[in-house]
């Protein structure tokens, strides 16, 4: 069979036009593709979501830590010095009267923490009080001690980390 100019013609049309079918059908994805994908981002929220969470929670608990410890060991200095002034070890009545530099977020108003990262101490309940960037409020339970001059002279304790603002 001989090819004429009109056959190859014929021929090379036929191709360019499957070409562009093709290019017209890869501009895309297709359905069952898009499902797949949407499916495969579910799960991975479903498992990344919680695990960011408890990152966070414990992340707040570490920082409440050494802000904790970073209390205890201003009151240990305060009584230190005040047995080294009058022989007895005693806490005073505020904790944050104990340290040098305030916890970021410390506030002196009376009341419970009520703000996002906010520390107070509330002194009719006696608690050092945290809320947390979620809203939850976290307490401490401080106790100042007895301090009369006598043998029956206490050093405070403060106690561990609670849900709520106390009572």
């Amino acid at each position: 069979m001989i090819l004429t100019n009109k056959h190859i013609k014929t021929t090379n049309q036929r191709k360019n036009k499957l070409k562009e079918i093709k290019m017209r059908n890869n501009k895309g994805f297709t359905l069952i593709e898009l499902i797949m994908v949407t499916i495969i981002l579910g799960i991975l929220a479903a498992v990344a979501i919680p695990r960011y969470m408890t990152s966070v929670t414990k992340a707040e608990e570490a920082a409440e830590d050494a802000v904790i410890n970073a209390i205890k060991a201003g009151l240990e200095q305060y009584a230190t010095e005040k047995l080294m002034e009058n022989g007895r070890r005693s806490w005073p009545t505020n904790p944050w009267d104990a340290l040098e530099t305030k916890p970021a977020g410390y506030a002196t108003t009376d009341a419970d923490a009520a703000d996002d990262g906010q520390w107070r101490f509330t002194t009719s309940t006696k608690n050092i009080t945290h809320m947390r960037g979620n809203g939850d409020v976290k307490h401490w339970d401080y106790d100042e001690g007895t301090n009369t001059g006598g043998n029956s002279d206490v050093v405070g304790t403060l106690g561990v980390r609670e849900d709520g603002a106390g009572s």
